[in-house]
């Protein structure tokens, strides 16, 4: 995986605070940065990186393991 600028954890928050909280950490960062972030369920592995694409982001990995914890890396569009 590429250098990450930042991270946040949200396993423990719901839609649709998943995507506020990620979207408030990209907004703090500056373009070409990447963020990782972990969360669980399957709304928000469905949600957030649709939602970071929909923003100008691009998501270059996306990783479950077998606890159900998903980490997502998203690169912070223009």
């Amino acid at each position: 995986m590429q250098d990450v600028t930042c991270e946040i954890d949200i396993t423990g928050d719901i839609c649709p605070m998943t995507f506020v909280r990620t979207r408030l950490a990209l907004d703090r960062m500056a373009p070409g940065e990447t963020l990782r972030v972990r969360l669980k369920g399957e709304e928000p592995l469905r949600n957030v990186p649709r939602s970071a694409a929909e923003q100008g982001h691009e998501v270059l990995a996306q990783e479950t393991d077998s606890r159900g914890i998903s980490t997502l890396l998203i690169r912070r569009g223009h």
